[in-house]
């Protein structure tokens, strides 16, 4: 018979607003905006005063500001935040065999076996206790037999605090939560169950798996299951990636500069969205060029943290022209993206706008469901699958 697991999820309450108060402790206990200040920016994190309000994060900042007019609005510093998320990533690896780092603010822990030695929500509950002290910062804690449940016990734990689901008790647990509980139904699936009478989870329970998957394809077994209580999903071993790279190397030796732009163009594209989908940003940007004697030169960038085309693509023009500088064949080219660290896309772009992160969405739902250059600029579209592999990079 399979051993039952007992999987620990922790999440920094209102992180971004936490390590700001304790940076300043004129922010304790007022609402706080965390976010890009213009109008047409969004709201990145909020403290539990402005939630109050009916602020929540994604939101346009103007609708915020409307809805609590005191509030004070802070812009992000990444930087900060990701030397604090470090702080707590390695207090954790110091003290548990196996931990997957979902984000900048959220960790999985499998402590599987560890009640024959110790007892695992002591355990947990110690580290939490640890990571408070040392940190300073909020954290709650959800302890069950797999990752959806700890993640939604957590929410129910929040704020500051902890719980655990028993082994069986999975089921009655989920059972009177809103179906927006679940962590992969959104705002268009949530909808589409309220069209179907569907509001709590105990009916979702009930329905027949078939036909949510009628309704909602593939995802609908998916649901039904995390309905259910039922996560089979492995914690996956964190390990820090410090960079991404891709290169690539010509059939032919060219000074094609039309063909040169748009082979960078793609790469940057597309290691760009393997940053979003893998939720990291990056703070330096290089470009690698040889030359057909082999000569070869490189330079970097040190940006403010992003993983956004728009903000990528200039800078690695800019360091292709500052570089390319003898006018001879090129064999390679290459770019490069390191100082990786976590951090959601939608919520760290403190200075992007909404359309800006919804075009992003769109996009990347695209090219995840219809394959890498379903939708691209249309300079790169002539580099062919045949001739670019944009992964073939390494990443360290």
């Amino acid at each position: 018979m399979e051993e039952s697991r007992s999987i620990v999820h922790l999440d920094l309450d209102t992180f971004f607003v936490s390590v700001e108060r304790l940076f300043d402790d004129r922010l304790k206990g007022k609402p706080i905006l965390i976010g890009g200040s213009s109008d047409r920016g969004v709201v990145a994190s909020c403290s539990y005063e402005a939630r109050k309000f009916g602020v929540h994060s994604a939101m346009p900042m103007r609708m915020a500001r409307q809805l609590c007019p005191e509030a004070l609005v802070v812009r992000g510093d990444f930087e900060k935040y990701s030397q604090k998320s470090q702080e707590i990533t390695d207090i954790i690896k110091e003290a548990v065999p196996v931990f997957e780092k979902a984000s900048i603010d959220e960790f999985y822990i499998d402590l599987t076996g560890m009640d024959r030695f110790f007892g695992c929500f002591k355990l947990a509950h110690q580290l939490r206790t640890r990571i408070i002290q040392e940190s300073g910062l909020q954290l709650s804690m959800g302890l069950s037999q797999n990752k959806t449940v700890s993640k939604i016990a957590t929410g129910e734990a929040k704020p500051n605090n902890e719980k655990q689901i028993p082994l069986g008790q999975e089921k009655s647990f989920l059972s009177p939560l809103s179906v927006r509980k679940i962590p992969m139904i959104g705002e268009k699936t949530s909808q589409m169950l309220y069209n179907m009478g569907v509001k709590k989870v105990h009916t979702l329970q009930e329905m027949p798996p078939q036909l949510l998957e009628a309704s909602f394809g593939k995802n609908g077994k998916l649901i039904w299951e995390k309905a259910n209580g039922i996560d089979r999903s492995p914690v996956v071993p964190y390990s820090e990636a410090k960079s991404i790279s891709s290169e690539n190397t010509f059939e032919e030796d060219t000074i094609d500069t039309q063909l040169l732009e748009a082979t960078l163009i793609a790469m940057t594209e597309q290691l760009a969205a393997k940053l979003r989908q893998k939720g990291q940003l990056t703070a330096c940007v290089s470009v690698k060029i040889r030359y057909s004697d082999f000569e070869t030169h490189s330079i970097q960038q040190r940006i403010s943290y992003s993983s956004a085309d728009h903000s990528l693509l200039p800078v690695v023009k800019q360091l292709f022209s500052k570089l390319y500088t003898r006018r001879l064949l090129i064999r390679l080219v290459g770019v490069r993206f390191s100082n990786l660290v976590y951090g959601n896309y939608q919520i760290n772009l403190f200075e992007d706008n909404q359309e800006q992160i919804k075009l992003y969405q769109a996009l990347d739902r695209l090219n995840v469901k219809y394959g890498d250059k379903t939708v691209c600029r249309a300079v790169a579209m002539g580099i062919g699958r045949r001739r670019f592999n944009p992964f073939n990079g390494m990443e360290h």
